[in-house]
């Protein structure tokens, strides 16, 4: 068996999508299925790397546009590479990859991994739907995180037959421990309650709704929010207009080398996404991975409420409700029994659902099954 991945951009650019992608494929190749990658550079220039087992193919990329990568060369390249594979997988949203198998129309079997709808740029995913459903017709198999996802999607509601559910896994061998970032964590931030928060600093991910729920916590809180991105500025202004400035700070970009001793060091996770843009949410997987209790919106037709399990790994709180975010971590810091069951149940869950290993058997299945 022989598979390519089909993704937007690979190690060691990492958001949610690339982050499942790469436990894809570091997973498949772990147990002998040879798996390579074809992805857009980040950069106007044409590389392959070797990562051992496998090979990541990068395209030259001639900027971004509607969060898409233009990268002609993905299509000449798909066209000399398919015979090779007896699957592709092809992770969605990425309308160049898209672009890319109806100009080439590989005869490999095609499975499309369905990260997210395009919620956000929804001109563009008007004129993009016949495309989108050419592939869709064609796919063997549609892939998703969670089956909430896939209920509330109104793009894939012909396809159903086709949905098999593979929660994203991650290999916490992976999760290790930067002790001199720890110990410098524990000393700057000694005696408060640390309430996380990782993601792009982009509009959908609410942090303004964090950055105002800072107005209802004492000064034994501190929100540190890890990320860059275009509302950066924003969020600044907003730390400075609600007054906050020594309950929230804004980390900038965290290393994976440094990342995961904020989330030990970390008393709660939050994610305060306010659309369906946020489908899974991948550092809640890490949280749980560390038994951190999660402080999440409720969001309609998101797989991240699937995820978090209201009333057991954390709370689910209305979406844009500042003051309900600020009760729910107080709520789960303040009580310990509470805090402690919380953080016992997400451990088990990330365990019993969300590790690598389970997500590549679920996986293989489905590959199996359509060769």
């Amino acid at each position: 068996m022989k598979i390519l991945q089909f993704g937007k951009f690979y190690y060691p650019t990492f958001g949610g999508m690339e982050r499942a992608l790469f436990e894809i494929t570091e997973g498949l190749n772990e147990q002998d299925i040879k798996c390579d990658v074809l992805c857009s550079h980040t950069k106007p220039i044409n590389e392959e790397n070797s990562f051992g087992e496998y090979t990541v193919y990068r395209t030259a990329s001639y900027g971004i546009v509607n969060s898409t990568s233009i990268s002609p060369n993905l299509i000449y390249k798909l066209y000399k590479m398919y015979k090779n594979y007896d699957v592709i997988d092809v992770h969605h949203p990425d309308p160049m990859a898209f672009l890319a198998l109806f100009l080439v129309r590989p005869k490999s079997k095609l499975v499309i991994h369905w990260q997210s709808d395009i919620v956000r740029q929804q001109f563009m995913a008007k004129l993009f739907l016949p495309l989108q459903n050419w592939v869709l017709n064609r796919a063997d198999k549609i892939i998703l995180a969670s089956e909430a996802y896939g209920k509330n999607s109104k793009d894939l509601q012909k396809y159903i037959e086709k949905m098999e559910v593979v929660p994203i896994g991650i290999d916490s061998s992976l999760l290790t421990i930067d002790q001199k970032k720890r110990a410098e964590i524990e000393d700057r931030y000694r005696d408060k309650k640390i309430i996380l928060a990782m993601g792009r600093l982009v509009t959908y991910k609410g942090f303004d709704q964090l950055i105002e729920s800072a107005k209802y916590l004492s000064d034994e809180y501190i929100i540190l929010i890890g990320g860059k991105g275009a509302e950066e500025e924003n969020l600044i202004s907003l730390i400075d207009k609600f007054g906050v400035k020594d309950r929230v700070e804004l980390l900038g970009y965290i290393s994976e080398e440094e990342k995961y001793a904020y989330f030990d060091m970390a008393t709660i996770f939050t994610l305060p996404s306010i659309s369906k843009a946020e489908a899974f949410g991948v550092v809640l997987v890490e949280a749980m991975a560390f038994g951190k209790p999660i402080v999440l919106s409720n969001i309609e037709g998101s797989g991240m409420n699937w995820v978090n399990l209201d009333g057991v790994t954390g709370i689910a709180v209305e979406p844009k409700k500042p003051k309900a975010i600020a009760d729910a971590i107080v709520k789960i810091a303040d009580d310990s029994e509470l805090y402690s069951e919380f953080s016992k149940n997400a451990k088990d869950r990330y365990e019993t659902i969300f590790t690598r290993e389970k997500m590549v058997e679920l996986l293989v299945k489905v590959y199996e099954e359509i060769l």
